[in-house]
């Protein structure tokens, strides 16, 4: 609870290093997304990103706040067919349809927060399954939706009115600048004040409540901000394929990010973004499995929950903590 205060705790010269750290592998990162088209098929990547996204998303509530949802899904699922029926219907630039679709994540985000965070633990993840069901079946029987078809055919548009988003690697060059926007948006917040905030507040609540701190505002506001970057991942995975579906709004989907988040390393920088690109590549290279994938990903979660207890970036960081 030391690292509580107006100061955030990275003023140790072990934490500046690790924060030098960090901004080395992220520039490392941001140029090997750059340059991953040319040997890489692009529709693929802009996948990973926009699930990596997601995940650090998820991973900014439970790795860093405490708190774990189940409903995750109707964040990136909903922001998904908001995106694409603003496009489609309503004839909005994809600059417009993405932040219409991440405004109505916030939204959703902040009533459902409301109730949410008034429960912990396993009451707080039922509670969040629960409201993720209920805006499936909502979009389920929505007209505007198209029901089990999903919204097809999304144009892409013109960015800014000027630049073709058809191009693939036009997509993909707004595509990256979302993903590294988000990351570093969400840099950000765990090494403000206010992270260091949710990091007490996941540790011992009752001494942070003893120290004066609002709890529920807190985690309030973190479970917004993990919504809205969740919708901007789903609003923009909508452009990207042309298609928003029920797949995205499933409460599998939910299931699918807790483990990215888990065999990255829950509460690490890097670690969903590792976990994302393991778990989409699994199910694009395992796809002739059919259902098989499944028991496939249920196997390594098992083998990496055994093996790797912090994730893979989580004892990959500790091995070399080790060995210096």
């Amino acid at each position: 609870m030391s690292s509580v205060g107006t100061r955030s705790a990275p003023d140790t010269p072990a934490a500046s290093d690790e924060q030098r750290t960090q901004w080395i592998v992220f520039i490392a990162m941001a140029l090997l997304l750059a340059v991953a088209p040319a040997v890489i098929y692009p529709v693929f990547m802009m996948k990973v990103m926009c699930f990596a996204l997601f995940a650090c998303a998820f991973n900014l509530l439970i790795g860093f706040g405490g708190l774990l949802s189940f409903g995750h899904a109707m964040f990136i699922g909903a922001a998904g067919y908001a995106s694409a029926h603003s496009a489609k219907v309503w004839g909005f630039p994809p600059e417009l349809a993405i932040l219409f679709a991440t405004g109505c994540a916030a939204l959703l985000g902040w009533l459902s927060g409301l109730l949410a965070i008034r429960r912990q633990g396993i009451y707080f993840a039922m509670i969040t399954l629960a409201l993720a069901q209920m805006v499936y079946f909502f979009c389920l029987q929505a007209k505007f939706t198209g029901g089990e078809d999903g919204i097809q055919s999304v144009p892409r548009g013109r960015l800014f009115g000027l630049v073709d988003l058809s191009q693939p690697l036009a997509m993909y060059s707004l595509v990256l600048v979302v993903f590294l926007g988000g990351f570093l948006l969400i840099y950000r917040t765990i090494h403000s004040p206010f992270g260091q905030v949710l990091k007490a507040i996941r540790e011992n609540e009752p001494r942070a409540i003893s120290l004066g701190y609002d709890t529920d505002r807190y985690k309030l506001l973190a479970f917004v901000l993990s919504a809205t970057l969740s919708g901007l991942a789903g609003a923009t995975k909508a452009l990207v394929f042309q298609l928003a579906s029920l797949t995205d709004v499933y409460w599998t989907m939910s299931g699918e990010v807790v483990l990215m988040a888990l065999v990255g390393g829950m509460g690490t920088v890097f670690g969903p973004v590792v976990g994302a690109a393991l778990v989409i590549t699994m199910q694009n290279y395992l796809a002739q499995l059919g259902a098989w994938v499944t028991v496939v990903q249920g196997v390594i979660f098992v083998f990496c929950v055994l093996a790797f207890r912090r994730g893979i970036v989580g004892e990959l960081g500790a091995w070399l903590k080790k060995s210096l």
